[in-house]
């Protein structure tokens, strides 16, 4: 297998040209198989095996610095700055990140897990590499969805005025950025990305000497070029108008055409884009056929394309079916997203309300002002958001929402922590940014039930802005109940209190059975559907002081939800005797199943009680 000879991008460049087809061949195979395993990114993966091959070929990742935006197609990199050998540990506890990683390898250069930074990142780095008379590429891979979110257009407007040499690499694999007209726009792509064009092109600027837009000869070619390609290729001036030298579009799975237009990037000393053409699944038929299936995947059969465990009913699938029964009862509804129709079970909708649904690209900033535009004008929207992702909108929830008490409604998908996609995708910030903005309810369903009385409570009940906030999956739904009231008590017991809300609440009944059952300890559970606003009034019927206060989060510690009830408690003379609080302290969070992180952070049944146990003085 020539894969298995691949320890570096060395041993990539080392390769003879006719063995390429048989790597990019065995790389195909290889990720199918990986990750039908695993689980993992898949059809974007396929999709950029020969440019990967392609960037290792002209660059030395160990100097040059590959920026990658997103991050989920960089699988083939991994496997080509060897590391092809781990991936039976991809996106598991201890094991190899799905993402890029700098603790992983000096090849990756930054963590990427969100979008629309990369071409930022890269001007910054290319600037350190003037500043510091430094000699490396910088390069920037963004996709076409990666596009769709303003910062994208803030690094390119940047990039392309700086001079810096610096090369973007824009993967199309979907979106129409620039549909070429007829086969002449066609035959000109082809002859741009040929040695032979290039060559010429950088002895016809030569022969001008250092400085040809003097010359009133080459002056008057370039206007002639410059208005032949405004009609050939009319986006393209979108990104020269910024500054940036086009290049394509481009074959992305013709390898050989690929090298040559990076080598002539690298070769231009200045802003470059090169526009790149690929299939996202190429060379499995499944991922072909179903990109968005195979975008990121559970294990599967990679013979048929079947998942090996299907999933029951999802959070997810439970706050979609909701809405779209809602919205058949109030016209005023609207469904709003970032480029996560499916992953936020909003499909259903889309499709039976189709001028009420509103996919607004990689851009959650906007998604939360259009939201806060439709709102003031008497709709009532629904921002369907993984947690992560609704960081990018903060300012947009404060300045645009807050502010003026709009009644926009979010359903925080992948709240909590999440698993294998690791540190950049855990949705751990959401109850600390939420919960301190003025005038913001959010709450917590611990099961189906919930989230179905408190997405009609959010839409009909609450004025203001709301977020009803639920974890990935279905598998913690604690039981299948519901309850209006903001504090519920679960279990009877005096002494010790452990609170929780959303599925912790399973974790924490647990850790009070085996209390009573191992300790004697007669432990209250209480249970907070509702963590903002939090207020003496909604406390006191359940706190008067000296308990032992137990709060398990999966949410970092600096204010968290337990320290702001102690708080409350203090300040109204009702402070607990001792407060424990587990949380995620200052870590990030890693790959692996949600269960190995609750448990590795103590956040499991058994974690809890030890440390209530340990904390009424009679730890062993």
């Amino acid at each position: 297998m020539l894969l298995e000879s691949i320890h570096s991008p060395a041993d990539v460049r080392a390769l003879p040209e006719g063995q390429l087809p048989q790597l990019c061949q065995e790389l195909r195979e290889f990720l199918v198989k990986s990750v039908s395993e695993t689980g993992g990114h898949l059809a974007s993966n396929l999709g950029a095996v020969e440019l990967t091959v392609a960037i290792h070929r002209v660059f030395d990742t160990s100097a040059d610095r590959l920026v990658f935006d997103v991050g989920h197609q960089c699988y083939v990199h991994k496997a080509l700055t060897g590391r092809w050998d781990q991936f039976s540990t991809l996106r598991q506890f201890g094991g190899l990140s799905g993402f890029p990683k700098p603790r992983e390898s000096e090849h990756d250069a930054f963590i990427a897990g969100h979008a629309s930074n990369s071409v930022s990142v890269a001007l910054g780095m290319a600037r350190a590499r003037t500043l510091q008379n430094a000699d490396y590429s910088v390069l920037a891979l963004i996709g076409d969805g990666a596009l769709t979110g303003g910062l994208s257009y803030e690094g390119l407007n940047d990039a392309g005025a700086s001079g810096e040499p610096l090369v973007v690499i824009l993967n199309d694999n979907g979106m129409s950025i620039d549909p070429n007209v007829g086969g002449l726009s066609q035959h000109l792509s082809r002859l741009r990305s040929k040695p032979a064009y290039y060559h010429f092109k950088k002895f016809y600027r030569q022969l001008f000497g250092a400085y040809p837009e003097k010359s009133r000869i080459y002056r008057f070619n370039h206007r002639v070029k410059t208005s032949l390609k405004r009609v050939l290729w009319p986006s393209s001036t979108l990104f020269e108008d910024m500054g940036f030298t086009y290049l394509g579009p481009i074959d992305g799975h013709d390898l050989d055409r690929l090298c040559h237009v990076l080598e002539w990037a690298r070769e231009l000393h200045g802003p470059v884009l090169v526009h790149v053409h690929t299939v996202k699944g190429k060379g499995y038929s499944f991922a072909e056929r179903n990109p968005s299936k195979f975008h990121g995947v559970s294990p599967f059969d990679s013979l048929t394309g079947l998942l090996k465990k299907t999933g029951g009913e999802s959070f997810s699938a439970v706050f979609g079916k909701t809405l779209t029964e809602l919205a058949r009862e109030d016209s005023r509804i609207c469904a709003v997203t970032a480029a996560m129709a499916d992953g936020t079970g909003l499909s259903g909708f889309a499709k039976e309300f189709p001028r009420r649904f509103f996919d607004v690209g990689i851009a959650e900033g906007h998604a939360v002002a259009m939201a806060a535009g439709l709102s003031k004008q008497g709709m009532i929207p629904v921002l369907a958001v993984y947690s992560t992702f609704l960081q990018r909108g903060y300012d947009m929830l404060i300045h645009d929402v807050a502010l003026q008490n709009l009644h926009v409604v979010l359903g925080v998908d992948r709240a909590g922590l999440v698993g294998p996609d690791g540190e950049t995708h855990q949705g751990c910030f959401d109850t600390l940014f939420l919960s301190e903005i003025p005038g913001f309810s959010v709450l917590c369903p611990a099961n189906f039930a919930e989230l179905r009385s408190m997405l009609r409570q959010a839409l009909f009940e609450i004025k203001g802005p709301v977020a009803v906030r639920y974890p990935r999956g279905g598998e913690g739904a604690f039981r299948e109940d519901a309850s209006a009231e903001p504090v519920v008590c679960l279990r009877q017991g005096s002494g010790v209190t452990l609170l929780a809300y959303g599925p912790m609440t399973d974790h924490v009944l647990t850790a009070a059975e085996i209390l009573h059952r191992e300790r004697n300890i007669e432990a209250r559970v209480l249970k907070l559907n509702r963590i903002a606003p939090l207020d003496i009034g909604l406390l006191s019927p359940w706190f008067h002081g000296g308990e032992v206060l137990a709060v398990p989060e999966d949410a970092f510690g600096a204010g968290c939800v337990g320290q702001r009830v102690a708080a409350i408690l203090a300040e109204y003379g009702r402070a607990p005797g001792k407060l424990i609080l587990k949380n995620l302290g200052k870590t990030f969070a890693p790959e692996g199943s949600v269960l190995e992180l609750e448990h590795s952070f103590g956040l499991d049944g058994a974690g809890i009680a030890a440390a209530v146990w340990e904390a009424v003085g009679h730890g062993e």
